[in-house]
């Protein structure tokens, strides 16, 4: 067993449904979403967006490491009577192919390393929403090693090979006691 998944099967047993809220990225523009295509949730947990990109008409599949999660998405999903294909996955070693997603989201996962193997997976016109947490951060939510918290504007040149729709990020500006603060969001898409 990888031990990342005993990581992440410890916190989703620990979790209800209810706490697995969508992305906000995902959120406040998914206005933003094509009436039909192919959309990607990557390490998607519990599946708060899955399950809302499903009830968008996408088809919809979606990936974690964690057995627990995935069972606990798929039993949900059943419920609510809505079709998505859930799957146990390690997305860091078996990756998405290029061109097979219309939308890419991916929330709270940052590996560097597959900046340009996200971009390639975009289908042309293809949408990548991405939100995850920063250094710049006024509380102290999110991780703490900074391997997996975003430099100021990183978002930005991660992705530098999209077109960008829609940034967020306020960092430290401003009453910080307001606001959207601890994380950047991204809609880019690939022209």
């Amino acid at each position: 067993m990888h031990p990342d998944q005993e990581k992440w099967d410890r916190v989703y047993a620990k979790r209800s449904q209810s706490e697995a809220l969508v992305a906000e990225v995902l959120q406040q523009n998914q206005h933003l979403l094509p009436k039909q295509g192919q959309a990607l949730d990557l390490a998607c947990g519990l599946g708060a967006n899955s399950l809302l990109l499903a009830e968008k008409g996408l088809t919809v599949t979606c990936w974690d490491i964690s057995p627990v999660a995935i069972e606990n998405l798929n039993a949900v999903a059943e419920a609510k009577a809505l079709q998505l294909d859930a799957q146990v996955r390690d997305v860091i070693s078996q990756p998405p192919v290029a061109e097979s997603a219309d939308v890419l989201v991916v929330s709270h996962f940052l590996v560097r390393e597959m900046n340009q193997i996200l971009m390639k997976a975009l289908k042309p016109g293809g949408l990548l929403f991405y939100q995850t947490f920063c250094r710049n951060k006024v509380s102290a939510q999110g991780p703490n090693n900074p391997d997996y918290l975003l430099k100021d504007n990183e978002l930005l040149t991660m992705f530098a090979g999209l077109k960008v729709r829609v940034y967020r990020e306020e960092s430290l500006l401003g009453s910080c006691e307001t606001g959207w603060r601890n994380q950047a969001m991204l809609v880019a898409e690939k022209l």
